[in-house]
């Protein structure tokens, strides 16, 4: 199997990767892995949406109640004389 080796880590970084890695019961490699093969696992580029999935799925999902939703305005009417262009 191949090997990668990344340098220069952000120590906030590697501290965020080391304690997602404990919560997961991972070591640190492992972690790596798994985010690594989620982020690779799409041709879709990571979006807000797959963000939130891949982090709320594990979880067993995530139910937000419905938002009733407004009947829509009609559009405001620019049309009258005081709308006209500028007198120049």
């Amino acid at each position: 199997m191949a090997s990668l080796l990344i340098r220069n880590v952000d120590p906030a970084l590697h501290a965020v990767l080391k304690a997602r890695a404990a919560e997961h019961g991972r070591t640190l490699e492992e972690e790596a892995r798994a985010l690594i093969r989620i982020a690779l696992s799409t041709n879709r580029p990571l979006n807000l949406a797959t963000l939130a999935r891949s982090i709320f799925e594990p979880l067993g999902g995530l139910d937000l109640p419905d938002m009733p939703r407004e009947k829509p305005r009609d559009p405001p009417d620019f049309s009258g004389p005081e709308y006209g262009p500028p007198d120049a």
